[in-house]
């Protein structure tokens, strides 16, 4: 399951709801009633997320902890560095990487990285991105074919070019000196010829510096240091995913000299990456999310949404013409998920108008619809504690409905 190019094929369902946790291990009521509904308002439409924490979506829903964190911390003054700082340190220490720093999402992660990768501690440099030619800055990155799907080109507005590569010949072939990087996209591992062992070979063989992008790869867990033992020297995670941080935040991980190049682009700096502003609310908010869910009982989160998925696929998979199957990513968004498949000439009903029907239907829902025709699929990580149960009575009725 991808994650921004997924927006090509969501249905969009609205339905009133409060905050609460993705993991479902609060009830909404652990959060005050809010004194001023601006849903209501502003005239918005909420719903039950049975898709995913995509970013179209507003991504994941913040735990107390995390909304305290933000609270607590916009009643007083810091220095915006300090933060970073104390923040990084902390940060850095959950996932075993020698520093850390919290960047306005995974692309803001990737371009501050990569601006850290050109630079390095020359201030002349930073203030010359991103036209890189006579500055002495190297200005070429590769990549492998399978990997440039979008997300590498938050690289290119640094100033670099991009290289694609198949093949170990071809990537040995492509590095020059003005190759600064080898760019990985961890999604797509398994497409992709050369591995991440033998990527990171390579790099330390022409000692060249590699970059690595996993910004939905958790759970599992493992993941937040896996690629730091492994040996990139920059890692790069979404936080509003499923460690349920601000959706803007981001982690920037890696080696201690890089992260520190990497702030000289960041704010409080003027530079190619003032824009990537970070509040003191949204870094505390992330430190305090990534604890969490470093701490977190994830084999009761896997547990819970086994229990989800069986409750929707029960209701469901007895239905004249209907079938279902249980679908793990193994890399991005990795958590069970269901897809749910009809035979058309007894159940008389089109993906799309299965999604509009559940998007107009009370309450509304959304979920997947990106496979074939006559199938829709579902997650249940982001739902709250019960709502797998309306999801499930809400689908069976529509099916049933279009039944022959």
């Amino acid at each position: 399951m991808r994650r921004r190019d997924i927006l090509k094929s969501l249905t969009v369902l609205p339905v009133a709801g409060t905050a609460s946790n993705a993991l479902g291990t609060y009830t909404p009521s652990a959060l005050p009633a809010p004194k001023r509904d601006l849903f209501k308002e502003l005239g918005l439409r909420t719903f039950i997320n049975a898709a995913g924490n995509y970013t179209s979506m507003t991504a994941s829903l913040m735990p107390p902890e995390v909304m305290e964190a933000i609270r607590s911390s916009a009643e007083e003054y810091v220095m915006l560095e300090e933060v970073q700082d104390k923040a990084g340190e902390k940060i850095a220490a959950l996932c075993k990487a020698e520093a850390a720093m919290v960047t306005a999402g995974c692309w803001s992660a990737l371009v501050l990285g990569m601006a850290g990768v050109l630079t390095g501690m020359d201030p002349k440099k930073v203030g010359q991105l991103p036209f890189l030619s006579g500055t002495g800055m190297k200005s070429e990155v590769i990549v492998q074919k399978s990997h440039a799907n979008g997300y590498h080109q938050a690289l290119t507005n640094t100033g670099v070019s991009i290289v694609l590569v198949e093949t170990r010949e071809e990537l040995e072939k492509a590095i020059n000196d003005k190759t600064a990087l080898l760019w990985f996209l961890n999604r797509e591992a398994p497409a992709g010829n050369i591995k991440h062992q033998e990527w990171l070979e390579l790099a330390k063989k022409h000692n060249l510096p590699t970059m690595i992008d996993i910004a939905a790869d958790v759970p599992p867990v493992e993941n937040l240091w896996k690629f730091n033992e492994m040996g990139f020297d920059l890692v790069c995670i979404s936080g509003g995913k499923a460690m349920c941080g601000p959706q803007s935040a981001g982690i920037l991980m890696g080696k201690k000299d890089l992260i520190a190049a990497a702030r000289l682009s960041a704010p409080p700096r003027s530079g190619i990456g003032r824009g990537h502003k970070v509040n003191k609310e949204e870094i505390l908010g992330m430190y305090v999310a990534l604890d969490r869910y470093v701490k977190h009982d994830h084999k009761k989160d896997w547990e819970t949404w086994e229990k989800r998925i069986a409750v929707i696929d029960s209701a469901v998979k007895g239905i004249t013409g209907v079938k279902t199957e249980v679908v793990i990513p193994p890399v991005a968004n990795h958590n069970p998920s269901l897809n749910i498949m009809w035979d058309n000439t007894k159940v008389k009903i089109s993906r799309d108008a299965m999604g509009e029907k559940l998007r107009k239907g009370t309450p509304s829902i959304e979920v997947i619809s990106w496979e074939t025709e006559n199938s829709i699929r579902l997650t249940v990580f982001m739902l709250k504690p019960g709502q797998e149960k309306i999801v499930a009575q809400r689908i069976k009725e529509e099916l049933i409905s279009a039944s022959a």
